[in-house]
């Protein structure tokens, strides 16, 4: 069976059918994430991509467009699925806004990468049931993950960078209100291509959800209960986060993550007024003797 398929709409003006890729490329440094989303219901449909560069720069790119087709693919940014479940082809060409780092303006950027799925596509509901589920209407019910390889060719202005780094895909449908949580945190990370973390933890007024997998031994092992300390920046970002979560199998995993740099996206609610801020950091994270690299993306309502 084929999940990465764009669903059967709901009848909820904010449903949506979300696409995500994110890798990081330690030995040119840069670090990018991505996303389109679809909401029919709204006749909308929004894209970003950004890359975050050694000198601290973020090039960065959002897009809308009225939603016409399913085709992912809003002006610039285009996912193109080549092989279901197992390998993507991204793709940007376009003008993206720099700030940050030395230099602020914009430069032409070219993307074409393969993303190929390192474990089994990991669904959510192993781990949620209940009222965790009832709690998570609100933010996509339906969630699938895995993490993978990106390789491909980066063009920044005159400067082309050959790409070969792990990452992670995130495919949900359902309800996506912005504006809904409190805070979400989702972190991913892949220490090599057969050891990965993946954790969410989503704060409703109604409650708290955790989910999320490790990926050890070839399989993707459920997360059932997840502590996070986090020290925040000045900024009201974090700066550093400590973690324990346990496992479906009663294993309990310590890890580390220290922010390497970041950038924010807002996101406002279309008519209470509320704002969000969308962190999206580069983190390093040590679990024992391993160390590995992935975001750490904090979703912290403001207003």
């Amino acid at each position: 069976m084929d999940s990465d398929v764009v669903h059967e709409f709901g009848s909820h003006p904010e449903w949506n059918e979300s696409f995500y890729f994110n890798f990081y490329d330690k030995k040119n440094d840069i670090f990018s994430f991505m996303r389109l989303g679809l909401k029919p219901n709204m006749n909308d449909k929004t894209a970003f991509c950004f890359f975050l560069m050694p000198d601290a720069s973020t090039l960065g790119w959002m897009g809308r467009k009225p939603f016409q087709s399913t085709e992912l693919e809003v002006e610039s940014l285009r996912f193109e699925k080549r092989i279901p479940e197992k390998k993507w082809h991204l793709a940007f060409s376009g003008r993206m806004e720099e700030r940050g780092g030395d230099i602020a303006g914009s430069e032409d950027v070219s993307l074409d990468a393969e993303f190929e799925c390192l474990n089994e596509i990991f669904d959510y509901r192993q781990c949620v049931s209940g009222i965790e589920e009832r709690i998570s209407q609100q933010i996509a019910s339906e969630h699938l993950e895995q993490f993978g390889r990106a390789r491909g060719k980066l063009m920044i202005g005159a400067s082309e960078y050959v790409l070969d780094g792990l990452g992670e895909r995130d495919h949900s449908w359902g309800v996506r209100d912005w504006s809904a949580p409190k805070m979400w945190t989702w972190l991913t990370c892949q220490f090599s291509e057969t050891s990965a973390l993946n954790v969410t933890k989503l704060v409703m007024d109604a409650g708290e959800v955790d989910a999320g997998f490790i990926h050890i031994d070839g399989v993707n092992v459920p997360l059932v209960k997840i502590k996070i300390h986090t020290e925040w920046d000045a900024n009201g970002g974090p700066r550093r986060l400590d973690l324990v979560a346990e496992d479906k199998r009663g294993t309990a995993h310590k890890l580390q993550a220290m922010v390497m740099r970041k950038t924010v996206v807002p996101f406002a609610g279309r008519d209470d007024g509320t704002l969000s801020l969308l962190h999206e950091p580069l983190a390093e994270y040590h679990m024992g003797p391993k160390v590995g690299y992935g975001v750490a993306e904090y979703l912290v309502r403001i207003q």
